[in-house]
């Protein structure tokens, strides 16, 4: 091998290199703009909102346990405790009837509940039966397919929300049983506002 081919082999490899990495740098970025996970369904083309404490509570729509249906948006102007469980939670058995204390001395005030069930783990007939066995009086959501729970990104059950009257999650407590003394308190904190 002469001096002068040691040259241009080294630059016909630098050249073959730097073509290769463009190359990968090029595909890379293609693949990445193809394989990108579709933008989150949301009204407006903005992000769903955040099941955390400061933001807006994520809206939804469900059937009622006895009929009908609540939306969670149209229930602004209230102080709402959206509490996800199932029947066979011994948590949520634990904590239910302080919530269904709460809620029957502080419903005058404008405490609404909704205890969304996740019928997708559980069943609509084990949910009334819950719902009898404890009296409870205010509505139960049915959240059949999930979407709630997914929506809110259930981690544990129970997962409790305390909304304000202006829909923004000003408490979050997931795991339970929550005592009744701590449901006041979060409650009332929220109804000293000014609506």
């Amino acid at each position: 091998m002469t001096k002068r081919q040691l040259p241009d082999t080294w630059l016909q490899n630098r050249k073959r290199w730097t073509a290769l990495l463009i190359a990968v740098f090029l595909l890379g970025g293609a693949w990445t703009q193809i394989s990108r996970l579709p933008p989150p369904d949301a009204a407006g083309g903005a992000p769903p909102a955040s099941p955390r404490e400061g933001f807006a509570a994520p809206d939804f729509t469900l059937e009622l346990l006895g009929g009908g249906t609540v939306t969670l948006s149209e229930l602004r102007g209230q102080a709402v405790m959206v509490n996800l469980w199932a029947s066979w939670c011994p948590p949520c058995r634990a904590e239910m009837p302080a919530i269904e204390r709460a809620y029957q001395d502080l419903k005058d005030d404008g405490l609404l509940v909704v205890a969304v069930n996740t019928t997708y783990q559980d069943s609509e007939a084990a949910a009334a039966g819950f719902v009898a066995e404890f009296g409870l009086t205010f509505p139960v959501a049915l959240d059949r397919n999930g979407a709630v729970s997914n929506r809110y990104q259930l981690r544990g059950l129970p997962s409790t929300y305390f909304i304000d009257r202006q829909g923004i999650i000003r408490s979050v407590v997931v795991g339970g049983p929550m005592s009744e003394g701590l449901i006041r308190a979060k409650i009332e904190e929220i109804l000293k506002e000014t609506p």
